[in-house]
């Protein structure tokens, strides 16, 4: 009894202990523990993954479908940005070729897939609008928009995005200038992408100031990890090509596609907990009306 009484006594005394140093993390650094709190209930990684899943099997292939019809001149394009963006070389570099070369069957790509088909194509792919609209809206716990209200704003964040990727390697070289100011460029473009992404698929229901941390955490977490690209895809890319084929190179861009999207799941939560934070609310008019404050989940379980 007595051992039993001594195991309890220590039990509570460690279990206190802990809830003093909580609570002290919590008034010491109130937004690390907001953020923390917020990453929880917004499900970071099944968040993300489902993300990449989404990009994976639906945009991928609606970037293919676009670049089979679309002229010569932006078909290279193409192929120029995805080149620089992940500094592809060897048998990756090949496959890519490959993949939007001008032969006969690419040609008649649309005239065998149809009208209906490339419609499909389209319709299956604002299955990713819709799992980044899902992310913005849990970020700044807002309520699910109705489909009649976002139905074309999903098609138009396609249609942007298919832009920014064709632009990317004239960015990245400073439109024949140099990196000096390439690298500046894609940085903006990036901001300004992710800026406009948030606000669009909210369906302005956050004004656009309180969105101006998550772009700018998202634009340069971004612009930094694809321009570090060129170090790891390009050999794990040709590893995968060489020792399992086709399928080896499914998997590898997959696992960058979802450490994509766990960089986007994390910047654009912490920028919607740093734009409610009270001390950068009063500069950027952060209203109260966006969901609950971050820590309002941890509070309740005090």
């Amino acid at each position: 009894m007595e051992r039993r009484q001594r195991r309890r006594g220590r039990t509570a005394s460690v279990t206190s202990r802990l809830l003093a140093l909580r609570t002290r993390a919590e008034d010491r650094f109130p937004l690390i523990t907001h953020l923390m709190s917020h990453l929880i209930s917004v499900n970071v990684l099944d968040s993300a993954t489902r993300l990449a899943a989404q990009t994976f099997l639906t945009a991928v292939p609606l970037l293919f479908v676009v670049a089979s019809i679309a002229p010569q001149a932006l078909r290279d394009q193409f192929v120029d940005s995805l080149h620089h963006v992940f500094g592809l070389s060897g048998s990756a570099d090949s496959e890519l070729h490959k993949a939007f070369r001008t032969d006969d069957n690419t040609d008649d790509v649309w005239q065998t897939t149809g009208v209906v088909s490339g419609l499909m194509v389209l319709v299956s792919a604002t299955a990713c609008s819709r799992a980044m609209q899902r992310l913005c809206e849990r970020a700044w716990s807002l309520p699910k928009a109705g489909a009649r209200v976002v139905a074309w704003r999903w098609i138009a964040w396609l249609a942007a995005w298919l832009l920014m990727i064709v632009l990317q390697g004239p960015l990245r070289n400073g439109f024949g200038v140099g990196l000096w100011l390439g690298v500046p460029l894609l940085m903006l473009a990036e901001i300004a992408m992710w800026w406009w992404t948030q606000h669009l698929l909210l369906t302005a229901r956050v004004p656009w100031l309180p969105l101006l941390p998550g772009a700018l955490l998202t634009g340069v977490s971004l612009g930094v990890l694809t321009s570090v690209a060129s170090l790891y895809v390009p050999r794990a890319l040709n590893h995968s090509l060489n020792k399992y084929g086709s399928l080896g190179a499914v998997f590898t861009l997959l696992s960058w596609l979802i450490t994509l999207c766990v960089v986007v799941t994390l910047c654009v939560t912490a920028g919607a907990v740093v734009a409610r934070e009270p001390w950068a609310a009063r500069y950027l008019g952060t209203p109260e009306s966006p969901g609950p404050p971050p820590g309002a989940t941890l509070a309740k379980g005090r």
